[in-house]
């Protein structure tokens, strides 16, 4: 009886399948990472080989999950995307975006603050909204109206209007264009922190227009989560391209042959993070004078 219960032995070559599905179910999780983090950044495929010294062909196949990566062109590639590697390789495939915020959170608290975490943040977020929200950010991919809206509602506010890659610019005595040339992303994510700190510390009350993927760096992003009432201006990816090409500005699609499909991978990939915001405003097929309207609405405070 027991001998007809038993179960039978996996043979060499069954054992030798079940070891390749595990590893190709890890090369292509592995894949999806890599592609989610250089949509997220808003990062073509020949910007990343560039930055990582990575070739093109090799991360086409790293991403479509037939990558036999080594662990120190892994390193150069998750340099170049600014993050640890440990990001890319984890086993686990849970809410990436969520942990690395709130990691990014936990990991600049005391030891013996994180047992209290919870129950603070639950009894000061009702009071945090009336402190951030002298601050308005507006986050969103280029063409959804930033500078416009931004500007236009920092008049109606009596507030100063920043642009942050401006201050970026100012900070670094160069164009963004150059900063990326000489520096790469990680360079330009640099720049955005400290200049994201000095405006949070000169300016209690303040309208801020920050670059499309600040979303894209934990760190910086939950910082100006924590700091400001934040706005994701959202558009449809036609509306964001049209747009864009009227303002004469292709970056980062120059060259770029496939660049609407590249724009909606962008929205997709960085959809969750720009979904933390206070508020969501769809600016698509509607004026300049309507969106406005709602963006007041959707800041006003009793103490201004």
């Amino acid at each position: 009886m027991a001998a007809n219960l038993a179960q039978p032995l996996k043979t060499p070559s069954q054992e030798i399948d079940v070891t390749d599905n595990i590893q190709d179910s890890y090369l292509t999780r592995l894949g999806e990472r890599v592609r989610n983090a250089r949509a997220r950044r808003g990062m073509s495929r020949k910007i990343l080989a560039r930055d990582s010294r990575v070739s093109e062909r090799y991360l086409a196949q790293l991403e479509a999950g037939r990558g036999n990566v080594s662990i120190l062109l892994l390193r150069q590639i998750a340099q170049a995307l600014s993050l640890p590697p440990a990001e890319l390789i984890r086993e686990d495939s849970g809410d990436e975006l969520e942990l690395s915020l709130i990691t990014q959170f936990l990991k600049r608290l005391p030891p013996q603050k994180l047992p209290q975490v919870r129950s603070l943040l639950a009894r000061e977020f009702s009071s945090a909204r009336d402190q951030r929200i002298k601050r308005v950010a507006l986050i969103g991919l280029r063409g959804a109206g930033k500078s416009t809206l931004g500007a236009r509602l920092a008049r109606a506010l009596g507030a100063p209007f920043v642009e942050l890659d401006r201050e970026v610019e100012r900070e670094a005595g160069t164009s963004l264009s150059e900063i990326f040339l000489l520096y790469g992303q990680a360079g330009y994510r640099r720049y955005e922190r400290r200049c994201l700190e000095k405006v949070l510390e000169q300016h209690e009350r303040a309208v801020l227009a920050t670059g499309g993927s600040i979303v894209s760096e934990p760190g910086t992003f939950e910082l100006l989560l924590s700091a400001c009432f934040t706005v994701w201006l959202k558009a449809e990816p036609e509306e964001h391209m049209a747009r864009v090409i009227a303002q004469g500005d292709t970056r980062p699609m120059a060259g770029n042959d496939q660049a609407m499909e590249d724009l909606r991978r962008i929205l997709e990939g960085r959809g969750a993070l720009y979904g933390q915001a206070d508020v969501t405003l769809d600016t698509s097929r509607q004026s300049a004078e309507k969106s406005l309207a709602a963006l007041c609405k959707a800041t006003a405070s009793d103490e201004r």
